[in-house]
């Protein structure tokens, strides 16, 4: 195989990671049943330890369920800065020592590091850096080493908890052969009940099936899953940069000093690239806020945040950045806001709420915003 000879990527996530972290805290929770969530009834679960999960406890499962089934667990509301604090010293471990990394979510990274295996070979090396991250944090991760990202992922899957696999080439269709189809990560509830009724229970079942009839029966997502269920994914590591980011700026006809008409243009440009980063599936953990003056002087001002992709939260903090850059009392030409250190990742740090119902909501708002236009929801203060 051509990718195999060109390709050596790693797979590196963190085991139960919110938990592990919540255990370097406090360690009278290791070894016991620990779940992670809003605390109320109404809140779900974030995340749970694999004592718990031996009980049928699961992420995303309501927590009035979760403390039913598992009566003796320690239940902790979340504490996403603390996570995301210990997610970038993650990052900065890797980002020493791997000469290319894409951050996929808070707790996976995938790593290419292909031609490394004439210094060092690629297993060692890996084996090395996982060492590293675990001495430097004090955290528990696993890697899965092979030629492309599916079947790495898969691999830290199987190596899980703490552990560590390589799959070689000759080595990857044994390997996929008799794994669930589950085991494919774009494989979702609804792929899975249908692939399923067709008795398709094995990947091996599955990269056997006529290539025209997954497209037939799945459309282009059944080409790609036909793919992987092969071993086949040629899909690059993006390489991790501060710079990315997400943006918008806007300059004014004539430099105005209203700052009750300023601030309601920056909620508006907040809500707009909110959206934006919803609709990519991204968070960000930096908000930067610019200001150009009349006499064309330009000033930014950014914070680190905890990662999140909610309205309320970016606007409050844009606002707060706004109020502190602008110090000069001077007509103002142009405002732009910036979102940058994005990573992978959908809202479910926002679990530990108690109030699912406002997700709920950003999921009605963006779904009228799909079907009607980005426009067709905004905030009152928008409309001027």
């Amino acid at each position: 195989m051509v990718e195999a000879e060109r390709r050596n990527i790693v797979h590196l996530d963190l085991d139960t990671f919110f938990v592990s972290v919540e255990r370097l805290i406090n360690s009278r929770l290791n070894g016991q049943p620990v779940i992670i969530g809003g605390l109320s009834d109404r809140g779900v679960v974030a995340s749970c330890s694999y004592e718990a999960r031996q009980f049928g406890v699961h992420s995303a499962m309501p927590m009035k369920m979760a403390r039913l089934l598992c009566s003796d667990a320690t239940v902790i509301r979340g504490d996403i800065e603390l996570y995301s604090k210990y997610s970038n010293m993650v990052t900065e471990v890797i980002a020493e020592r791997a000469p290319f990394y894409e951050k996929a979510s808070i707790d996976e990274h995938y790593l290419d590091i292909t031609g490394m295996d004439r210094f060092f070979g690629c297993l060692r090396w890996t084996q090395e850096l996982r060492k590293s991250i675990i001495k430097e944090t004090g955290l528990p991760i696993s890697f899965g080493l092979s030629i492309n990202k599916t079947v790495s992922k898969i691999a830290t899957g199987e190596a899980k908890p703490s552990g560590e696999k390589e799959v070689p080439p000759p080595m990857i269709k044994p390997f996929l052969t008799p794994l669930p189809i589950n085991k494919i990560p774009m494989i979702g509830k609804q792929t899975f009940h249908l692939l399923r009724s067709m008795g398709i229970a094995t990947i091996g079942t599955l990269s056997l099936i006529p290539v025209e009839m997954m497209e037939k029966v799945l459309g282009k997502n059944g080409i790609d899953i036909w793919r992987k269920a092969n071993g086949i994914d040629l899909t690059p590591v993006k390489p991790y940069s501060e710079r990315k980011s997400i943006s918008t700026e806007r300059t004014f006809d004539k430099d105005t000093i209203d700052l009750v008409k300023l601030k309601e243009i920056l909620v508006g440009m907040v809500e707009k690239i909110t959206f934006e980063l919803r609709q990519k599936h991204r968070l960000t953990s930096c908000v930067t806020v610019k200001i150009r003056y009349s006499n064309f002087d330009t000033h930014t001002l950014q914070k680190r945040i905890p990662y999140t992709s909610f309205d309320h939260q970016l606007i409050a903090i844009s606002k707060e950045l706004f109020d502190r850059l602008y110090q000069r009392r001077m007509l103002i030409r142009l405002i732009g806001v910036r979102f940058s250190h994005l990573i992978q990742g959908t809202q479910q740090l926002n679990m530990f709420e108690d109030t699912p119902e406002l997700v709920n909501l950003y999921l009605a708002m963006d779904k009228l915003r799909n079907r009607y236009g980005r426009k067709s929801v905004i905030r009152a203060v928008g409309l001027r």
